[in-house]
């Protein structure tokens, strides 16, 4: 076993089970919970690396769930959905998901996509420079700790969420397209728009700017990219 606990989350159960069978052949510990309510009792009870979560449940659905967990974990959430309209994966980027996947779906995509949040979850903050702290006026980022702070306050990131803000700390004053966040952050692995990127470039900003509308920090170049500014 490879060691990482995976929860499938999913009111099918032969949707569940036929998931945890290519979790177990890639060697994962596998956890299984039925709808929203119990996904979110699984994470707070047990020690979970990663999720595949459904969106359309009974009693709590995925999208509840996730906003239930984003409040105390930051582990990569995969959402799964039977619905592909950019709408629905805007609101469960929004909502704090890390990935989205389509149903009906492929399962080595699925897998390829779990290895790929996994790899991204255990090497958290080794983007080319590795300054343990990386100090912006009010945001401290710690990279080995994996922490960030706003004016002292500890602030809680989504995986995704803690790679970019890293990434344009890291390099202060550069303007990132997101074409170039894409490739830096996603490595090519995954297919991502830069409707998503924005939505995850608007929740960084909510969770380190006083005014988010007038962002000190996170700027807009229009039709260039994003960039950190800050003494």
């Amino acid at each position: 076993m490879n060691g990482y606990n995976v929860l499938t989350v999913d009111d099918d159960r032969e949707i569940v089970e036929s998931i945890s069978i290519f979790l177990k052949g890639e060697g994962y510990n596998v956890f299984r919970a039925y709808n929203g309510r119990e996904a979110v009792e699984a994470v707070m009870e047990k020690e979970i690396h990663i999720m595949i979560l459904d969106v359309m449940m009974p009693e709590t659905d995925g999208i509840q769930a996730l906003l239930k967990i984003r409040e105390k974990k930051n582990i990569p959430i995969i959402l799964l959905s039977a619905k592909s309209e950019n709408s629905d994966k805007i609101l469960g980027l929004t909502a704090g998901a890390d990935d989205y996947v389509t149903k009906p779906f492929d399962p080595s995509e699925l897998m390829a996509r779990v290895r790929s949040h996994l790899r991204r979850y255990t090497y958290l903050g080794s983007i080319e420079k590795t300054e343990k702290l990386i100090i912006i006026g009010g945001i401290t980022v710690d990279t080995e700790a994996k922490r960030v702070t706003v004016d002292g306050e500890v602030k809680h990131f989504t995986p995704i969420e803690y790679k970019i803000l890293t990434l344009l700390c890291q390099n202060k004053g550069k303007i990132f397209s997101a074409g170039e966040i894409y490739e830096k952050i996603w490595k090519g692995e995954t297919a991502v728009n830069d409707s998503s990127i924005a939505v995850h470039i608007r929740h960084i900003r909510e969770k380190i700017e006083i005014n988010p509308k007038e962002p000190k920090y996170l700027k807009v170049v229009w039709g260039i990219g994003y960039k950190i500014e800050g003494d």
